[in-house]
């Protein structure tokens, strides 16, 4: 048995690695792109399953060789499109949510305020939904497959337990990203 760890401890995911080593230099981040990042929210992370806006950051602010045609460099630059837009449907979510609790502000003129306090939050939860399909019309999010849209939701950290630490057989840890990304490289060779 294998002695046990008094804490987590956080490492790069497979992919984040994968990323560091197909970059070939730093990516400026758009205007847009940074409205997008400022527009989320903080992020607890409990079990390190998502990404937080720093996270996307570093994904988008990667440059990677666009003549490099090895499957590692397409699963990058897929991972980075997706993420990319994800960052870019997020004003649009916000925008849409406040654009829809403005107008029934204004729809309600004529009514006391409490009535319009009852409505007021409901419209904007609705109005989130609404401009994530948005967003994602817009940005084309709608129209990426689905494997491209998990790459860019695979989590750029991951936990290490003792387990992981001390058995050499498994260097790619629990989450088993490794079998993942060798589905992935064969669905796009096939």
């Amino acid at each position: 048995s294998s002695p046990k760890m008094a804490a987590t401890l956080v490492v790069p995911s497979d992919i984040t690695i994968t990323e560091e080593k197909m970059k070939i230099g730093k990516r400026k981040v758009t205007l847009f792109e940074n409205v997008g990042l400022l527009c989320m929210l903080p992020m607890l992370h409990i079990h390190q399953s998502k990404m937080d806006k720093y996270d996307m950051r570093a994904v988008l602010s990667k440059k990677y060789d666009a003549d490099d045609t090895s499957n590692a460099a397409d699963i990058c630059r897929r991972r980075q499109e997706s993420v990319r837009k994800s960052v870019l449907a997020t004003p649009f979510m916000w925008g849409t949510a406040w654009t829809m609790t403005g107008f029934a502000w204004w729809s309600f003129r004529r009514y006391n305020y409490q009535s319009r306090l009852v409505a007021l939050p409901f419209i904007f939860y609705g109005g989130t939904f609404v401009g994530r399909a948005v967003g994602d019309i817009v940005t084309g999010r709608n129209a990426e497959f689905a494997r491209d849209r998990f790459l860019g939701a695979l989590p750029a950290k991951a936990y290490y337990t003792s387990d992981d630490l001390f058995n050499p057989r498994d260097l790619w840890g629990k989450l088993g990203l490794k079998m993942v990304l060798a589905g992935i490289l064969a669905s796009i060779d096939g």
